[in-house]
């Protein structure tokens, strides 16, 4: 029976070529973008599920509030963590990590190799004992308990030591802290899964430097900069556990607390959502927003959808010409079952082959859709076995879904009336083609509805006046004791290029996650009724050098020491206004150490420091000039020849810095960076609601064509009365342009709902315009006007006599 109905449904699909190609082809297309979608999708929530007992692992973060502000720090203050362990037997074991702040790149040298890598932690000698990590070489046990031990990644491990055993040697690291030697106790990669952990050496805390510091570290209330992570025992109640957190942070920390005037609350976030949750400040690794993967699941459920509406209206518009095979069928014994499995045995087989074709065309646009969303999909996807589960529930679920109504449909017809030439039912087949029409354009409507608006969004973020000018800015970095002792001398060789406007020096730059931030209040005032304000370090010339207005006093002068800048915003939360901010005393204080005070020489336009996701905060610039404060150079230019003045700069560079790779970064690239979410979005959206268009067209090709050879003798008739080409063009299009305006009316307002939640992520967005909707309404009048006027235009310039040759 069932090689029967694979027999006629193969003879089936041979026969109608054009239909079976419009129907296999989108299939494919919709499961490619579908299949991709959903792989990328668990991608994304894979981080962190490789380490044992994950579930019991936990990471501590910091709620801060003060005066109506609150911010969710991913980080706690050093001392929380171990305290955590002592006084709690809910809690396992802990581990810290910390960034080597202010010390990006480090210089690694091994007997003659020597070379610059990144993302270098400090970590607790806990941190193998709480996450899980593949020891290539090396045992996983007490590998960071020595002090000056490192753990390297496996790639940095083969840079320097090529085919060596890397365990036990000794390499040296030059970086912000100075040169020291340390002991390589172990070698990982990350076979087994990824992590929101961004590290290619792991340092043992008790190694000097910024490690130290955390160990030595006593602030409750400030210092939130360390990563704290806790693995509770098996079975803990953790929200009972989160209950005490308010009476532990208080019995340790109250004094602190009080001095600082903010409310502080801990959280324990589970490890393995960290990827796919967002709202936090100072994230190590860039997180990915559950509403973005939710936004690509509706799209792929959307794509396949759109495929299977195509297959749904292909297949009951060619009921007419399969009508009598049923009566025949019914006639000679055939029941209504049997007709629904057979035409459900070639809904299925449409899937199949489809899902069979997108595979290989899935491997070829691999590379293609990974640069797209920025993933790293590799082809060992093929490898896992849920996969093909997926794969053949997609088979299941479109064939079911693109053949049940068609079968119902056609099974239902009655044998007599249907071998006599009257098949119609009670269910309006031509109805349903139309609702599923305009079922299309809606969504293909909303998406480039999306497109226009996610568009604009972004030209809004690049065109903004942010309030200083990011354009014509390069950024030099440096990241060892060495090369900050040879900047002034760079800086002052850079200000003989004709080229170059301005040099500053700052521990920071604009458009960078802000690392510095303390309490301020006025003469009379204390740290319990401050105001939190960020700040950088800067020279005489950073204002200058980035555009910022000075809207009252005087920007920073040679040897101002204890002066600082401050925005408009921090005046208004002190109650000064600009005239009488001159001279004004901002006081702090940090327990044990006496209260100590800064004077504002200047008062400063607001300027979006930050991204325009966030409102401008209580900023200000502190001058210094220590030069071991600085890592950062900002050099304004004034050039048409971005080439010959980078050949300069280069020369300069290698004459001051011979053995240091010539590294630099352009402002705006790195302000733009910051969106780098919804470029990616923009990205999403803009392919695969192509790959929707592209799918919606085939189906409407296919009911055009269908719908003008159904009209075949009409159009000839009408053609010998005297009709146009353009008449009938007109005639055989209105109907179709009819449902696109029907779907422009029902997406207008969905799409404007969709859109305007997007936009509140900004705290500076663009008004949603009428505009918008009607480019998005136009592009779809457009798309089907091409699409039904080639077979329309077709249909009208046929020789009638051929049409009613059999009248």
């Amino acid at each position: 029976m069932f090689k029967n109905y694979l027999k006629t449904s193969i003879r089936s699909l041979l026969k109608n070529k054009t239909f079976s190609f419009i129907n296999i082809f989108g299939l494919a297309v919709g499961t490619l973008c579908c299949i991709y979608i959903l792989l990328y999708i668990e991608d994304q929530y894979s981080y962190d599920k490789h380490h044992n007992n994950v579930q019991d692992i936990y990471r501590i973060t910091s709620s801060l509030a003060s005066k109506g502000e609150k911010h969710n720090m991913s980080t706690a203050s050093p001392p929380i963590a171990p305290a955590l362990k002592n006084d709690f037997a809910e809690v396992k074991q802990f581990t810290r990590l910390v960034t080597t702040i202010g010390a990006k790149q480090h210089l690694l040298s091994y007997k003659e190799k020597s070379f610059y890598e990144q993302d270098a932690v400090f970590v607790d000698s806990t941190f193998f004992d709480v996450f899980t990590y593949h020891f290539v070489n090396g045992k996983s046990l007490k590998v960071l308990d020595e002090p000056y031990s490192v753990v390297l990644l496996k790639p940095v491990a083969d840079k320097l030591f090529g085919n060596e055993d890397p365990v036990g040697k000794v390499i040296e690291i030059n970086n912000t802290y100075g040169k020291n030697n340390f002991k390589v106790t172990g070698v990982v990669d990350e076979s087994f899964g990824k992590s929101h952990i961004k590290a290619n050496m792991f340092i043992a805390m008790n190694s000097g430097g910024m490690g130290e510091y955390v160990r030595q570290n006593d602030a409750w209330a400030g210092n939130n900069f360390t990563n704290a992570y806790v693995k509770l025992q098996p079975n803990t109640n953790v929200a009972a556990l989160e209950a005490k957190l308010p009476q532990f942070l208080q019995s340790h920390g109250a004094q602190q607390l009080k001095t600082f005037g903010f409310d502080k609350q801990l959280h324990l976030q589970p490890v393995s959502s960290i990827h796919t949750t967002t709202g936090y400040e100072a994230e190590m690794t860039k997180t990915v927003s559950p509403s973005l993967l939710y936004i690509l699941l509706l799209i792929a459920v959307l794509i396949q959808v759109i495929a299977c509406i195509n297959f749904m209206n292909l297949s009951t518009a060619r009921a007419s010409k399969r009508a009598k095979e049923v009566g025949v069928r019914k006639v000679i014994g055939a029941e209504r079952k049997d007709l629904i499995k057979q035409f459900l045995s070639e809904s299925f087989l449409l899937s199949l082959v489809g899902v069979l074709i997108a595979l290989p065309l899935l491997l070829l646009a691999l590379p293609f859709l990974n640069r797209i969303t920025g993933a790293d999909i590799q082809y060992s996807f093929l490898a896992n076995y849920r996969l093909w589960f997926l794969l053949a529930g997609i088979v299941v679920i479109t064939g079911l879904i693109a053949g049940s109504y068609p079968a119902f449909y056609l099974s239902a017809f009655q044998a007599i009336k249907v071998i006599k030439g009257n098949f119609t039912n009670q269910i309006s087949a031509a109805g349903i083609r139309r609702s599923l029409v305009v079922f299309q354009f809606v969504l293909s409507i909303i998406l480039i509805a999306g497109i226009i608006v996610i568009y604009s969004q972004l030209r809004y973020t690049e065109n903004k006046d942010l309030g200083f000018d990011k354009n014509q800015k390069l950024v030099f970095s440096f990241y060892t004791q060495d090369t900050k002792s040879k900047m002034q001398s760079f800086a002052d060789d850079l200000r003989g290029l004709a080229e170059v406007k301005n040099v500053s020096k700052a521990n920071n730059y604009l458009s960078q996650f802000v690392i510095n931030d303390m309490g301020v209040y006025l003469a009379g005032g204390n740290m319990a009724n401050g105001t939190n304000v960020q700040f950088m370090i800067t020279d005489e010339y950073f204002a200058k050098a980035n555009g910022i207005k000075i809207i009252s006093g005087r920007d920073f002068h040679l040897y101002d020491s204890g002066k600082v800048l401050v925005n408009e915003t921090l005046l208004k939360r002190l109650g000064l206004t600009p005239e009488k901010a001159i001279g004004t005393r901002l006081y702090s204080k940090f327990d044990p150490d006496p209260e100590f005070y800064s004077e504002i020489a200047g008062v400063m336009k607001d300027f979006n420091y930050n991204s325009l996701h966030d409102e401008i905060r209580p900023f200000m610039l502190a001058y210094s000039q220590n030069e071991s404060m600085f890592s950062h150079l900002i050099v304004a230019t004034d050039s048409k020849n971005y080439q010959a003045l980078l050949q300069k700069i280069k020369a300069i560079w290698q004459k001051d810095f011979p053995a240091v790779p010539f590294e630099y970064t352009f402002l705006d690239d790195e302000v733009q960076k910051q969106y780098e979410t919804e470029i990616t979005l923009s990205r999403i959206i803009n392919s695969f609601t192509l790959m929707a268009i592209i799918i919606s067209c085939l189906g409407l090709f296919g009911l055009a064509a269908f719908s003008a050879e159904q009209r075949r003798k009409e159009i000839g008739v009408r053609k010998v009365l005297g009709a146009s080409i353009f008449n009938l063009t007109t005639l055989l299009s209105s109907d179709f342009l009819k449902l696109v305006a029907i779907a422009i009316v029902i997406a207008t307002p969905v799409a404007w709902w969709a859109m305007s939640k997007w936009l509140q992520s900004f705290a500076y967005r663009i008004d949603i315009s009428w505009w918008m909707f009607a480019i998005a309404g136009l592009v779809a009048v457009l798309i089907a006007l091409v699409t039904v006027s080639f077979q329309s235009i077709k249909a009208a310039i046929a020789n009638p006599v051929k049409s009613l040759r059999s009248e």
